[in-house]
This record gives C-alpha cells, sequence and structure tokens, in this order.
C-alpha cells in the first residue's frame, strides 16, 4: 500500500521544509510513500520551482488552494498553516485520516490558557508530539490526530525535564531563547526584514507575554507534582535557522556537577535525537542546522545555587517538520528516525 500525504501551507518555511525531508525519506525512495496535494493561500498557480529551488525534485508542482475537498483522499495531512486556522480544516477531513498540525491550535491543554494566548475559543486537545517526554511516544503510535509543538518549548522542555522530574531543581525556571528570524515565518514584515535584524538583537513578548509560555510550563508539569512557574524570554537573533535556549533553576539541596550529568545521561541514554554534550562543551546552532537532533549541557553553579541547561535545535527541523515527520513515522509505524538526520551541517 502506498501513502499518499499532502501539505498544507507547502510554500511556508515549515512546509518546505517538511518536503525536504519527505524527498529523503525511506518509504519515498522505495516508492511506498506519494507526495499528494500541496496547497496554500497567496501562492496558489505557483510552481514549488519558483517557491522553492531547493527541491528541485518537485518544480513542476503547483501549489493548489487549501480545501478540504484538495486534502481529503490522502492517508496523512500535515498543517503549516498560522494559528486558528487547522481546526476548521481538521474537522472536515475524516477519522481514518492522519492529521499532523505544525501550529498552536490543539497543543494547550488548557481552555483559558489558550483562549488568554490566542484570543479564540479552544478546539481541544490532541496528543502532544514530543516522543522524548515521558508517555508521549506511546500516545503517538498509531494516533490520527497529532499536535507539533511549538519550537521555543522543544528546546526549553528537552533542556529542564530531566532535572525537573529528577526533583534537582525547583520548578520556578527562568528560559531565555535566542532564534532565528525563520521562526516568525514568510509572511511580508517589516521588522523581519535584513535591514532591522542584521547586526542587532531584541527581546520580545516579554514578561510572560509569549504564547509558548503556558506550553513549556505544561510540558514540566507533566513530571512533576510541585507548581511550576517559567519566565520566559525570546530574543530575536539575525541567524536564519536556529534557537539557543539557556535554562535556569534554583538547585535543590547540594547537586554535584557529576550528578546532574549522570541524570541527564541516564535520561536520554536511549534517544535517538537528544545529545547530552561532553562536560565543557556548550551547544552551538552550528552543529545541528538540518538536523533533526537537539544537543544539551547541564551545568552546575555552585556559587549561586543554580542549575544551568543549554540546548540548541534547528526550529525548521526538530523544532517543527523533524518533530512532524517524527510523529508521522510513530503513527504510520515506520522506523521513527526513518528519513530524519542526526548529521548537521557545517560550518
Amino acid at each position: 500500500m502506498t501513502i499518499k500525504v499532502a501539505i498544507a501551507g507547502a510554500s511556508g518555511y515549515a512546509g518546505g521544509e517538511i518536503l525536504r525531508l519527505l524527498l529523503n525519506h525511506p518509504a519515498y525512495l522505495a516508492g511506498e510513500l506519494e507526495i499528494g496535494a500541496l496547497t496554500a493561500s497567496s501562492t496558489v498557480g505557483s510552481t514549488l520551482g519558483e517557491l522553492m529551488p531547493h527541491l528541485p525534485q518537485l518544480a513542476d508542482r503547483v501549489i493548489e488552494d487549501t480545501t478540504p475537498e484538495v486534502l481529503s483522499g490522502h492517508d496523512v495531512v500535515f498543517l503549516g498553516l498560522p494559528h486558528g486556522f487547522s481546526a476548521e480544516i481538521a474537522l472536515q477531513l475524516g477519522h481514518d485520516v492522519t492529521v499532523i498540525d505544525c501550529a498552536a491550535d490543539f497543543r494547550l491543554q488548557n481552555a483559558a490558557d489558550w483562549e488568554r494566548y490566542y484570543g479564540s475559543e479552544h478546539q481541544g486537545t490532541w496528543p502532544y508530539g514530543i516522543p522524548e517526554m515521558p508517555g508521549h511516544r506511546e500516545q503517538l503510535k498509531g494516533a490520527k490526530r497529532i499536535a507539533v509543538p511549538g519550537c521555543f518549548p522543544t528546546g526549553a522542555t528537552l533542556a529542564l525535564l530531566p532535572a525537573v522530574q529528577a526533583g534537582l531543581i525547583e520548578p520556578n525556571v527562568s528560559v531565555v531563547s535566542i532564534t532565528g528570524v525563520s521562526g516568525a515565518g514568510k509572511k511580508a514584515n517589516v521588522a523581519m526584514l535584513g535591514a532591522e535584524t542584521m547586526g542587532s538583537l531584541k527581546a520580545y513578548n516579554v514578561a510572560g507575554k509569549h504564547r509558548h509560555t503556558p506550553e513549556i510550563a505544561q510540558n514540566l508539569a507533566e513530571v512533576t507534582a510541585e507548581k511550576v512557574t517559567v519566565s520566559f524570554t525570546p530574543v530575536l537573533a539575525p541567524l536564519p535557522r536556529g534557537i539557543l535556549t539557556t535554562a535556569t533553576a534554583p538547585l535543590k539541596g547540594e547537586v554535584t556537577a557529576e550528578q546532574a550529568r549522570k541524570v541527564y545521561e541516564d535520561f536520554y541514554a536511549q534517544e535517538t535525537f537528544v545529545h547530552v554534550l561532553a562536560p565543557g562543551v556548550q551547544p552551538q546552532t552550528q552543529s545541528v542546522v538540518g538536523s533533526n537532533m537537539c544537543h544539551v549541557q547541564v551545568e552546575v553553579d555552585a556559587d549561586s545555587g543554580k542549575l544551568l541547561l543549554t540546548s540548541v535545535i534547528d526550529n525548521l527541523t526538530k523544532g517543527t517538520a523533524g518533530a512532524a515527520i517524527q510523529c508521522m513515522n510513530l503513527s504510520l509505524g515506520y522506523a521513527e528516525s526513518a528519513g530524519l538526520p542526526q548529521a548537521g551541517v557545517a560550518p
């Protein structure tokens, strides 16, 4: 049986990255997976060759309108749409279709959090697509509806989760994430122009305003009975891809660097896509560009009594499209790592 896949929002950054990964998926290369409809809104009628010359295998494909009629008849539909648009489409697709949503529509469990941060009615919660979180891999296997996590929560969650679960820290965490401009999407935006971003750093949506704040807190709360608080500050940096996250939290009692490292090494020992770096080696975004990896470092700041966690991901791969493919693999019964690179592009 050939699996037929559609991508809504195919001309955006997330959609293009999903396509890049699918083109190297072993099921596609074996003729067992077919790339079907590619849809969008403002680019309808354009060819992929015009929009994404880095995907020559699909250069002649024409972007269609995003409608349930075009997307129906596929086995898997990836939704790379703006927040708030996925629910309407998903409700019109059959329950036999695997729908993988890269927007935020179904990530949050608390309706009040959704309404506060997104300003519309909550449409429900789907299985959440960080397989490395305890219990989530089992939820994702065979799932027909999947919510892909946000890019910031991916880096922050993978950095903090082992420490919170092991009780190394008070779950009162401060997170600063430095991100490339592709995280803002492909839409025209004066603030994202090269002249506005080159040679400059800028914090934005600070003091609890960023929409990913409740998502980070929700993830950490799954592994502790204590109340979780998150102070999250995103910073825009002049690079196309990548997120560097630093997170700090007060230690609970005396914790040595060796003890903290063992917690992380044990937690991630069986995880293909999380790499705990050697002592003294700091994560850097250039190491994970184009890969589905998260690199993590853990250190004890004895003088301040805090644990310092650092992580890096490619926001378009592990942060979005790679996570979506990882979830598809689990849903369909492929090897979880199929089509997902561990090696980054360097220099």
